[in-house]
């Protein structure tokens, strides 16, 4: 994935640039504190914060598409890297430019004009906020951020002639509301036409996404308005659950922008370097340690690239190898807790979070290992088993003293950040806080760390700026998820998941098939799609065949994301080529050459996931798809809850509103469609 509308022009901030940055601070950091402030009353007192929770789900919202604004000046909103492949100059680039940004602008403009219908028809009823905040005050946040979206990829980086060729579109794409119903299949053929060249240029993802629904639901033969798909990312954005992405995402920034990743690199080197093979396997940990924090935004080989490259290379190892093992590390952990990916797919598929996790363990090592044993061949193939042992005159007794010295102080320098993950775990498994409030205990930690303890990151100068970048990359990803759940919305609507199931059930009935194929359209999906829009969009189309194939529901999620994980490694458009190409200013052909070896090894685990599901399937009853009764002494079939007054009761009570709230007027817009429920859809199936 790339962005592609150019970066933003070099020089000093402007001021509204400034205002931006400040807002996003203020906004992360309140996201922060009004959490970890709750939890710690809660913890001494037994007494909750009225409404803390619903607030930190508002500032989500207004972090979101404040985001999604800096992203658009950046020009780092997620796009197919596709774009990138052509490498234009001159006028034609030129062009590319001006379609793309044609396509971004007018999609863009027209998002933020339903999100105006949308806040006008909230401002008729009278929910509000604790506080006395209306709701429609935090909704504002999505036509101000889209607006100033539309704005940019109006303006930024292109010529006068582009500009005028975005307004233009923007028009023409108005003009089509003239269209009689009934009428409308050519232009939605015509429109769909256009969408697909701007993705394969490198328009945006979210526009997009977005454009499809909006273009879908008009051309509809009871066509429905557009506000739906406003309607829908306002749905999800504001999910609690959602709320621990950009709070996970701020924490690993933190480490990986502070000292954190030398003092890992240096405990695992001195855990396991001195073995065959341990200076790969020290990589690839520590990228699996960055990315459960990161997920996959490409941070681990940004941040970590610099470092572990140049310490593979002093170890004996071929910089092709090295750069292959770095690049299919920079999404080995994805299956781990707290793993973004996997808290979004627990959303989507409605699955116990805490399933996922536990059934993503096994799984995770699995791949883990398969890179670390492909280091211990190629260190032992390079050098021989010799080349790792001491000489035979070498004092054996003191080497020996010297290396437990070494793990100890290195063990002793990262005791923080050995004890995050165990933190975490604690704190969700342990039932006293849930995975939000884990999340900003997870970034008040890490800011703590690098601010305080080892003084890494200074706390004014360098705190704010990661948490811009933090701002800047979770709302492209956020954004992705509301227009991508509006998508969705349309297929479930129009019975799609349904129609997939009858036509996969008419032509494949042998199960294993079945799993061999779904391999292959996922890792098809992973290279093509970010993560986060391919469980959006992809998981209500896959959940019910998987149901008649009698595939357990925590088995299909982790083999998802490990197809997932492998579709970043896979040519021509895998995110992880990419970044590494950048990273370490190779040729991208070079980068494929040298990926192909991990790229068939994870495709080994890949399947042994898939057609071994013991090994995600272990903890639970094959027969009710349910946890095994014993398997906790606590109720393992829900999201544990914090000890004391229950927190959730907030969050039940926003879901309420959330359902009680009145549908646009019928004389201004039809009531909006429904949203990605797979409970209904099951309820269906069983109905037939």
């Amino acid at each position: 994935m790339s962005g592609s509308i150019p970066e933003e022009e070099e020089g000093p901030p402007q001021w509204w640039h400034r205002i931006e940055n400040g807002a996003v601070t203020i906004i992360l950091a309140l996201m922060v504190a009004i959490p970890v402030v709750a939890v710690s009353i809660r913890i001494a007192t037994g007494s909750a914060i009225p409404g803390a929770n619903l607030w930190v789900q508002a500032l989500n919202l207004w972090l979101a598409f404040l985001g999604g604004g800096i992203a658009a000046r950046k020009g780092t909103h997620l796009a197919l890297s596709t774009g990138s492949i052509f490498q234009l100059e001159g006028r034609r680039q030129e062009v590319v430019t001006a379609i793309t940004a044609s396509v971004a602008t007018a999609i863009t403009f027209f998002l933020a004009y339903g999100s105006v219908d949308l806040v006008i028809s909230e401002m008729e009823s009278a929910q509000e906020l604790p506080g006395g905040v209306p709701n429609w005050v935090i909704q504002i946040a999505m036509p101000v951020g889209f607006g100033i979206m539309a704005a940019r990829f109006l303006w930024r980086g292109q010529s006068w002639r582009g500009r005028v060729a975005a307004a233009v579109t923007t028009a023409l794409v108005a003009c089509m509301a003239f269209i009689p119903p009934g009428e409308r299949d050519w232009a939605v053929w015509a429109g769909a036409f256009v969408l697909l060249v701007g993705v394969a240029l490198g328009a945006p993802l979210f526009t997009v996404m977005g454009g499809a629904a909006m273009l879908l639901f008009w051309g509809a033969p009871i066509p429905i308005a557009i506000t739906a798909v406003p309607a829908e990312t306002y749905r999800i954005v504001a999910d609690p659950t959602l709320v621990s992405l950009p709070l996970f995402t701020l924490a690993g920034y933190l480490l990986a922008e502070g000292g954190a990743s030398k003092r890992l690199v240096a405990l695992f080197n001195a855990w396991f370097g001195w073995l065959p093979g341990g200076v790969a396997a020290a990589s690839v940990l520590v990228c699996a340690f960055f990315t459960t924090f990161t997920g996959a935004s490409g941070v681990t080989i940004l941040a970590l690239g610099g470092l572990l490259l140049p310490a593979l290379e002093a170890a004996g190892y071929k910089k092709s190898f090295a750069v292959g093992l770095l690049a299919a590390s920079g999404s080995i952990g994805l299956l781990f807790p707290p793993s973004l990916p996997v808290i979004l797919y627990g959303v989507a598929a409605k699955i116990p979070i805490t399933d996922l996790f536990i059934g993503g363990v096994i799984p995770g090592i699995i791949l883990v290992s398969l890179l670390v044993g492909m280091g211990i061949v190629a260190g032992i193939r390079d050098h021989g088993f010799r080349y790792w042992l001491p000489a035979e005159d070498a004092d054996k007794g003191a080497i020996v003293r010297e290396r437990g010295a070494l793990m100890g102080k290195t063990l002793w320098a990262a005791k923080f950040e050995v004890m995050l993950p165990v933190v975490v775990l604690f704190g969700i498994f342990g039932g006293y806080m849930t995975i939000f409030e884990a999340a900003a205990f997870t970034a008040f930690y890490a800011i703590l760390l690098e601010t305080v303890i080892h003084r890494d990151l200074h706390p004014i100068n360098d705190v704010p700026r990661v948490m811009v970048e933090t701002a800047t990359l979770m709302g492209g990803v956020l954004v992705i998820l509301g227009v991508a759940l509006g998508f969705t919305s349309y297929l479930v609507d129009a019975e799609v998941p349904l129609a997939v199931r009858d036509w996969v059930q008419a032509r494949v009935e042998n199960r294993l098939v079945f799993i061999l194929l779904l391999n292959l359209l996922l890792l098809l999906v992973g290279c093509l799609m970010d993560i986060y829009s391919a469980i959006v969009v992809v998981v209500p189309l896959i959940i019910p065949v998987a149901e008649v194939f009698g595939i357990h529901p925590v088995h299909l999620g982790i083999l998802f994301l490990a197809n997932l994980e492998l579709g970043y490694l896979t040519p021509p458009v895998g995110l992880n080529l990419f970044l590494a190409s950048f990273r370490f200013k190779l040729p991208l052909t070079a980068v494929y050459r040298y990926a192909m070896p991990f790229l068939a090894m994870m495709g080994l685990g890949v399947l042994i996931i898939a057609y071994v599901p013991i090994a995600t399937t272990w903890p639970f009853d094959e027969t009710s798809h349910q946890p095994k009764p014993d398997f906790f002494s606590e109720d393992p079939t829900g999201d544990p809850q914090p000890k004391g007054p229950d927190p959730d009761m907030l969050d039940q009570l926003m879901n309420e509103l959330e359902d009680d709230a009145p549908a646009p007027a019928p004389a201004k817009t039809p009531p909006a469609p429904g949203s990605l429920n797979i409970d209904d859809l099951m309820n269906e199936l069983e109905d037939e």
